[in-house]
């Protein structure tokens, strides 16, 4: 069963017909991204709506540009305010915030799929991140396992997976 399969058939969320190909390319071209194609399957089959969910149609474009730049945004809260620093940006000096953020501009983006779980931009079959500021955890190996552990809507994978994506895998506990 695919994700979107599983999500509809437990009757937890109302589903919406699924993104057409244009509107997930318009999407895209509005927001700078490519999705992964996972991403764009599961969005392609049937659009999740309610609490949580991006709401891709929705004429409130904020909402979704506050949940794409959140994950950067924890990011740069932790640096600011709690002395966060990754060594692969290199010894910090000077504004330690404009130096994070051009730090961030070459880590792979984030996007939303539901509340604070994302998926990183064009790379398919990447486990599902939870990202809160520059606390990610591995929140499922994939989609379906995801939909599994997150709503108890069948059995977890019983195997061990890491995030592989730059910058976001290091943080990853």
């Amino acid at each position: 069963m695919t994700a979107a399969e599983l999500l509809a058939a437990s009757g937890r969320f109302p589903i919406a017909p699924g993104l057409t190909d244009s509107e997930l390319t318009d999407i895209e071209a509005e927001f700078g991204f490519t999705f992964a194609p996972d991403h764009r399957e599961f969005l392609a089959a049937g659009l999740p709506t309610g609490i949580g969910w991006p709401d891709w149609r929705g004429r409130d474009r904020t909402a979704l540009r506050a949940a794409l730049t959140a994950p950067v945004e924890g990011v740069l809260f932790d640096v600011a305010e709690n002395d966060f620093w990754y060594e692969g940006w290199g010894a910090p000096f000077g504004d330690r915030v404009s130096t994070a953020r051009a730090g961030l501009m070459i880590a792979p983006r984030m996007i939303p799929l539901y509340a604070h779980r994302y998926l990183p931009a064009a790379i398919p079959g990447h486990p599902v991140l939870s990202i809160y500021q520059t606390d990610v955890l591995c929140y499922g190996a994939d989609l379906s396992d995801w939909l599994n552990r997150e709503f108890g809507l069948g059995e977890p994978a019983n195997r061990r997976v890491r995030p592989t994506v730059p910058f976001w895998s290091a943080l990853a506990s």
